[in-house]
């Protein structure tokens, strides 16, 4: 049955995750309530894989909650999770008509009944322990989120070449979560699972078209709270499969980067200025070399210097690849680099409303004077 997200009704006794009831129900061996949410919006080639992959969990059926937020799909989702989950309990399709990830996710953090929410995206398909890990990872650690390192999985030879460079330190800078390989603190993470509790008290920003998970992350940082990564976490997800769509992708991922660091100055990393610095540069020192001909030199420096770097990450990531992969890689890295260069710069010009107090902090975190203990990791790119 599809309804709208504000007609359902909840069960408002089910405690946060660090509850003491919680503690109870883990003395009995009754494992808690886990609400998955799932944003959609004209996913008709991945809902499938990703509602199956839920069904398919180890984690007991009788407490796993299911909740699908359609974001006004004009293609055959609706109707293909309204099947995959027909008779299942505790399943519920869902309308969200702000459309947006971030939209819906408060829909159901609003509606869920678990005691643990995580969220999951329409294109992402989860490995059949992860409800079991991250409910294992939150009681063990004590953190107060946590989720999984992101793994790029791909059809095709472009999708192949963009899944193994957003896959790599050269491609993401210090987004750690998309290639750990062991258990860490992190400033992010994705898809992450938490209490009820904590998710009702730091809802996402509506604003954020993208970066919303970033936005939120930070927001629990400069709160105290501390998020760990556990690869035992697994989920996927399905790599662009065009430049094309690549470029929109990362374009629009820098763009929004510059709106969280205006709320969360404090968590600029240099990282997150590369790419900026990279396009800029190039840019003007072209227009240094038109006007002094002695600067000629500057811009071929620049380019042969990157394109170094470049070849270097194409043959350690592309090893034992075919050919025709590791070529298309060192595309897909300056692709990466200069879409999301690009798109800071023009967030930037968008979002001029810097103030003093923001530009100070961002300096003081660019020097390493940032207030709280050192994070491990973080998002790049």
């Amino acid at each position: 049955m599809v309804r709208p997200a504000g007609g359902r009704s909840r069960d408002e006794t089910h405690p946060p995750v660090d509850s003491p009831s919680m503690d109870r129900g883990r003395d009995s061996g009754i494992p808690p309530l886990v609400s998955l949410l799932v944003a959609m919006r004209n996913e008709g080639e991945s809902i499938e894989a990703c509602l199956r992959s839920i069904i398919e969990q180890t984690y007991p059926a009788d407490r796993l909650e299911i909740l699908v937020f359609d974001g006004a799909s004009d293609d055959s989702s609706m109707a293909i999770a309204r099947r995959v989950l027909d008779g299942r309990p505790l399943a519920e399709v869902l309308t969200n008509p702000k459309r947006t990830q971030a939209a819906a996710w408060n829909l159901g953090i609003e509606a869920a009944c678990g005691d643990i929410l995580g969220i999951v995206s329409g294109h992402a398909e989860l490995g059949p322990e992860y409800v079991a890990a991250a409910v294992e990872t939150l009681r063990r650690t004590g953190a107060d989120m946590v989720g999984g390192p992101v793994r790029a999985v791909a059809r095709g030879a472009v999708a192949e070449a963009i899944a193994l460079a957003v896959s790599t330190p050269f491609g993401v800078g210090g987004a750690r979560f998309r290639y750990l390989e062991t258990e860490a603190e992190v400033d992010t993470v994705f898809m992450g699972l938490a209490s009820r509790d904590l998710y009702r008290r730091f809802r996402f920003d509506e604003e954020m078209v993208r970066n919303q998970d970033d936005e939120l992350s930070y927001r629990l940082l400069d709160a105290g709270a501390r998020i760990v990564c556990n690869p035992a976490i697994q989920s996927s997800y399905r790599a662009r499969s065009t430049i094309a769509g690549l470029w929109r992708q990362y374009f629009e991922y820098g763009f929004w980067k510059v709106r969280v660091l205006q709320k969360h100055p404090a968590q600029t990393r240099p990282r997150h200025l590369v790419p900026a610095a990279l396009v800029s540069g190039v840019a003007a020192s072209v227009v240094a070399a038109a006007v002094v001909r002695p600067l000629a030199v500057a811009p071929m420096l620049l380019v042969l210097s990157y394109a170094t770097a470049n070849l270097a990450a194409m043959v350690t990531a592309g090893r034992g690849r075919a050919p025709r992969t590791r070529l298309l890689m060192a595309t897909v890295f300056p692709v990466l680099h200069v879409a999301y260069g690009s798109g800071f710069l023009w967030g930037l010009l968008r979002h001029r409303a810097w103030t003093a107090g923001s530009i100070r902090s961002v300096i003081a975190a660019l020097l390493g004077r940032r207030s709280g203990r050192a994070r491990a990791s973080g998002p790049g790119v």
